[in-house]
């Protein structure tokens, strides 16, 4: 039995559909690349499995139960995190702080929770000294890190990633995606929207492609890439593209 299953999914905003009957599966253990053009529909895929999207049709299970619908804070109880685009850092605190706050859905002491942060600086060691600076003063990359380790401190056992490369340095791009290897090598799901093909195929074990919210695609990275109809048809432009 898969750890998530998407049945039949639909989601629309107002008269817009921006899902038309989305079927997919992510095992225990996988990363699992949505890929796509701008408008595709992945980020409200991961909004719609997160609680901040309600579907209009079609069911989400995880674990075997479903959630379609639940209240985020539900959903994340459960064990789903989700690190949306753009980082959303809270400025005006410590990067510490921001990692903390991750563990919020938990009944863990302050105690625990700073030990734990701590902790995370091992797997993110470029955010280690700028662990008591504020949130406002950090690089986009650094910021990806405090993000990313704010939603692993909810101890989840699936991590949705929304573009983490989004708008990064090549050099920084390849430090987060050995963080994401790092993650699945230590036995947490990932579920990953990205606009660089290369670098989010790289990291998985399966990949789909949408196109204007159906899924047209899914196979092994390798099949995915080396398809030169396919890559041209659906993958040529997301290099730059997000969405």
């Amino acid at each position: 039995m898969a750890l998530l299953e998407i049945r039949d999914l639909s989601v629309r905003y107002g008269e817009i559909e921006a899902l038309h009957g989305v079927s997919l599966a992510v095992e225990a253990g996988q990363v699992v690349t949505l890929l796509g053009s701008n408008g595709a529909g992945k980020s409200t895929t991961l909004r719609a499995i997160s609680g901040l999207a309600r579907p209009a049709r079609g069911d989400i299970l995880f674990d075997g139960a479903s959630i379609s619908g639940r209240k985020p804070e539900e959903i994340v109880r459960r064990g789903i995190a989700h690190v949306p685009e753009g980082r959303r850092v809270f400025p005006g605190l410590t990067v510490k702080e921001n990692i903390m706050l991750g563990g919020s859905n938990r009944r863990a002491s302050a105690t625990e929770l700073s030990r734990e942060a701590d902790a995370m600086f091992d797997l993110f060691p470029d955010i280690r000294p700028f662990s008591s600076k504020l949130g406002w003063t950090l690089s986009g990359g650094q910021l990806q890190m405090v993000a990313v380790a704010r939603g692993l401190m909810a101890r989840p056992r699936l991590l949705l990633l929304d573009e983490p490369s989004l708008g990064l340095a090549p050099v920084i791009v390849q430090a987060v995606f050995r963080i994401i290897a790092e993650i699945r090598r230590r036995g947490t799901t990932v579920l990953l929207v990205e606009q660089n093909a290369r670098m989010g195929l790289s990291v998985a074990d399966h990949g789909y492609v949408l196109e204007t919210g159906r899924l047209v695609l899914g196979g092994k990275p390798d099949e995915l890439w080396n398809n030169e109809a396919i890559r041209a048809a659906y993958l040529g432009g997301l290099t730059a593209a997000a969405g």
